[in-house]
């Protein structure tokens, strides 16, 4: 028996709206009565962190934010510091590759032929990330699905694809590339709508056509042109109800012409959260990932007047202040994109819901290193900000270097995904990490 799909090819569409229609239903009317959306962002910046300028000395609800974290004074009630959560994975590959490739996938790296820094090549994570599994709860249940399941952001991530370049993860075996081009980001978010238009005008076509095959076809065929009518039919309601619920949506605007380059990453990164709360004000999606670079990053932050690569200065010993000092700017930096994403959700209402995105928002903060010149794998620099998963929020916590597995399976249970264990077993022995809520 023929398929929808051939019969849809056979109509002459082109191979941009075929994707369109099989995400349809996703436009398809909200319930009457909606739950609160809840949704998650993973933010990226690479070569680990400056720990006496980052964690705060307090435990508690009284501290004090060390230099890296002070953009985010505003909102320091509402974010949340993890100090002792550890990436336990071990086996192939270097620290490098194990903390880019195991920060949301908490499993090991399969053998490969990817040589980086120790004894032993690696290949890509051996499971999926936790964002790609929370995005398939989601997915799976009608009050919470999406157009997107998931949105991967990217800022000036190389082209080439490896265990450096590469978070999320779909299955074993399958990374996930961020679109770090806004402009492409934007025609994956918008760049349908041309093609409904033709679609639109392509069904009502068809429907006076099905019409006049029934009179010459014979009655044991007619079975199959009524299912196709009923498709059209149903077709033309879901287009009609994306139609009325774009009506309200506010399509942003890009500056033309910004290029890929080093010396716009400040710009790039702005065009990007943009569009990421845009996609949430729309909810297009739930479950983003925000990539700043990549594991042994190398960007040149002329813009904070320093020439030294990145990861070049993450390498320096502790004794060399003056190249601390450059590391301490630039992870400044990367704390004030965040902030930048942070008051940006804070004042966009939630639509059709009470406060705003940023109260149904939780943002993790992350890295694939402690410290870059020792290559730690210890005291990953984890922040949350944001009320998405009903953690007890303004609150430096210190954990007895417990497995960052922990941590991933809290975020699953957030949203009520009880997973028991997540990546490597071995790491999720003491249940999901305590203290969060």
């Amino acid at each position: 028996m023929k398929t929808r799909r051939d019969f849809l090819k056979r109509l002459g569409l082109g191979a941009a709206a075929l994707p369109f229609i099989s995400n349809l239903q996703a436009f398809a009317s909200a319930p009457a009565i909606a739950a609160r959306k809840q949704r998650l962002v993973v933010m990226f910046s690479p070569n680990g962190t400056v720990p006496w300028d980052f964690w705060p000395e307090e435990e508690g609800e009284n501290f004090t934010l060390k230099r890296i974290m002070e953009p985010l004074k505003d909102y320091q009630k509402q974010l949340m510091v993890l100090k002792g959560v550890c990436d336990k994975v071990r086996g192939d590959g270097d620290n490098h590759m194990r903390g880019m490739g195991c920060l949301l996938t908490g499993i090991e790296l399969f053998p490969g032929n990817i040589q980086g820094g120790s004894d032993t090549p690696a290949g890509w994570a051996s499971g999926n990330s936790i964002d790609q599994e929370i995005a398939n709860f989601l997915q799976a249940k009608e009050e919470t699905r999406t157009r997107f399941g998931s949105l991967e952001f990217g800022v000036m991530v190389p082209d080439r694809a490896d265990t450096w370049t590469r978070m999320s993860y779909t299955g074993a075996n399958k990374p996930i590339a961020p679109i770090d081009d806004p402009y492409q980001m934007f025609r994956k978010l918008y760049g349908q709508v041309k093609d409904r238009e033709v679609l639109t005008s392509v069904l009502d076509s068809v429907q006076g056509d099905l019409q006049k095959i029934s009179r010459v076809i014979s009655a044991q065929e007619r079975h199959l042109l009524d299912e196709h009518t009923t498709f059209v039919r149903s077709m033309e309601e879901q287009l009609k109800a994306a139609k009325d619920m774009e009506s309200g949506h506010v399509v942003p605007e890009l500056e033309p012409g910004v290029r890929e380059e080093n010396d716009n990453i400040p710009q790039i990164t702005k065009m990007q959260m943009d569009l990421l709360v845009n996609s949430f004000q729309n909810d297009f999606s739930r479950v983003a990932t925000f990539q700043i670079t990549n594991s042994v990053g190398q960007p040149k932050m002329r813009w904070l007047g320093i020439e030294e690569g990145h990861h070049e200065l993450s390498h320096e010993p502790n004794e060399n202040k003056e190249a601390h000092e450059k590391l301490t700017k630039i992870n400044t930096w990367y704390c004030e994109q965040l902030a930048y994403l942070v008051r940006r959700l804070a004042e966009t209402p939630e639509p059709g819901g009470e406060g705003s995105l940023l109260d149904n928002t939780l943002i993790v903060w992350g890295n694939e290193l402690g410290q870059g010149n020792s290559h730690t794998l210890d005291n990953i620099p984890f922040l949350m900000v944001g009320g998405g998963l009903n953690f007890k929020m303004g609150r430096s916590l210190r954990f007895p270097k417990v497995p960052h597995n922990r941590l991933l399976l809290a975020l699953a249970h957030g949203f009520g995904h009880n997973l028991e264990t997540f990546g490597n077993p071995e790491f999720c022995r003491e249940g999901v990490l305590t203290g969060l809520t």
